[in-house]
């Protein structure tokens, strides 16, 4: 899928600019718990009940536990991805992930619930 490659391409540049220690974690931890729960992103999203926001980061659109767990898992690593992002281009990590929204929101899928940049929600 789109979001995949845009996914990895973002870890790819990460680590083609040299290794950096975001919040004493390693990213290579972090991109394989990413890939690791991609498959369930991509299915809670296809579902409705996960959403990506304009910050970068994916919102609750239904209650469920399940999803809870991905999005608040998938946040923190996008966290530190940004945060790494920012410290090597001398970015803040909410510019990072605001730039970060509009290739995801480009890359997904049709049927996407998407956060534009004024606020409102719609599906791709």
């Amino acid at each position: 899928m789109k979001t995949a490659f845009f996914r990895l391409l973002l870890i790819a540049s990460l680590f083609s600019l040299g290794t950096v220690a975001a919040r004493a974690e390693d990213l290579g931890a972090v991109k394989a718990r990413m890939s690791q729960r991609l498959a369930d992103l991509d299915q809670f999203k296809a579902q409705g009940a996960i959403g990506e926001n304009n910050r970068g980061l994916v919102e609750l659109r239904q209650a469920s536990p399940a999803a809870g767990d991905i999005a608040a898992g998938e946040n923190r690593d996008r966290e530190i991805v940004y945060a790494a992002l920012a410290q090597q281009t001398g970015s803040s990590a909410e510019t990072v992930g605001r730039a970060r929204a509009k290739q995801i929101a480009a890359g997904s899928a049709a049927g996407v619930w998407l956060q534009s940049e004024s606020g409102e929600w719609s599906k791709k």
